[in-house]
């Protein structure tokens, strides 16, 4: 009998962690340009032949869930701009191992594909939004959308997508009008439920600094300025990377990523695939497996499986940002997915 046979109890690494949510880069393109992940002329995208197919992309798939696999998130890039993108949450929801299907977008173009997408199958959706400063939006992103993006999300509200969460790199604004408990309020008011993210050594020029970046810490201060923040027992969070705080007594709450200061690596379980078919056992894995070709050569299911194991046992105990070693991955956010 095959392994694969029936559902296996998830991908373990040698540290003890089992991996049962998977990240799947659906292209690497993407419509906006923010300045801290690429540069203003984009990236050289990846010819489509490199790129999976629908139906590798679901066999793929069927794989991972057979291997324990029971939450999927469709991030890109822009996921959105995956051509057919309805057809492949369908496929995925049709899978006899079914998992969870949830999405990372920019928002744009959600206001028409919001409700196609819930009807297929997609659960839980995240937007990615870092201001509510329409002009501040226009110099993070180089592009003037900010209005489509709020279009995207009153759809994914009345699609039946919630709770809406819009994730926000927390970030300096020299210019001294964008207020992170702005982001907030604006949030509140919507009931929509919001994530501050610590931004990370991913963007493709390699210019992060530690020494510049805006942490937790100065963060959850100014949000404190206006608003009383309650930590949330530990026990609440469970694998999630955010630590959550009860707004104002709550119910609302605000969620904090603190990726970089506070890595949450102990309690990982996630494991990436990208749209050009390699297995990535951590976002800032300076190796990664190959899928595509195995599969494009006759793989079986079992050889490709076994690609897939070797790679999570391959798995560091950490990312090791700050360590003296640590190196920036060769590929930038927007070819990992987030």
């Amino acid at each position: 009998m095959s392994s694969l046979d029936k559902t296996a109890a998830g991908l373990p690494d040698t540290f003890g962690r089992i991996a049962t949510d998977l990240r799947v880069s659906l292209t690497d393109r993407c419509n906006l340009r923010c300045t801290y992940c690429m540069p203003a002329e984009g990236l050289d995208w990846l010819p489509r032949p490199e790129m999976l197919s629908d139906d590798e992309l679901i066999r793929v798939i069927d794989i991972f869930t057979r291997l324990g696999i029971d939450s999927v998130r469709l991030t890109g890039g822009e996921p959105l701009l995956r051509r057919g993108l309805p057809d492949v949450i369908r496929r995925i929801a049709g899978l006899e191992h079914a998992p969870r299907i949830a999405m990372t977008t920019n928002g744009i173009g959600l206001d028409r594909l919001a409700q196609p997408l819930a009807e297929a199958g997609l659960e839980r959706i995240n937007i990615s939004l870092d201001t509510v400063d329409p002009e501040r939006f226009k110099e993070l992103t180089r592009r003037d959308r900010f209005a489509d993006v709020e279009r995207g999300i009153e759809a994914a509200q009345d699609a039946g997508l919630a709770p809406v969460k819009i994730n926000a790199v927390a970030m300096h604004d020299p210019t001294g009008r964008d207020n992170p408990a702005d982001l907030l309020r604006w949030c509140l008011d919507r009931d929509v439920q919001l994530r501050f993210i610590e931004q990370m050594p991913l963007d493709a020029g390699h210019t992060w600094e530690r020494d510049r970046m805006f942490t937790a810490t100065e963060l959850r201060g100014l949000l404190e300025e206006r608003f009383t923040l309650t930590p949330l027992p530990d026990e609440a969070r469970g694998s999630a990377p955010a630590e959550l705080f009860l707004v104002d007594g709550g119910p609302e709450t605000v969620g904090v990523i603190a990726s970089v200061t506070a890595p949450f690596c102990a309690a990982c379980d996630r494991v990436r695939l990208t749209a050009d078919g390699q297995v990535r056992n951590c976002l800032f894995a300076r190796d990664e497996s190959d899928l595509r070709g195995p599969l494009r050569a006759g793989a079986s299911d079992e050889e490709l499986a076994n690609v897939i194991r070797a790679n999570m046992l391959a798995k560091r105990r950490g990312h090791g940002i700050g360590e003296p070693n640590f190196q920036q991955p060769d590929r930038p956010m927007s070819s990992i997915g987030g």
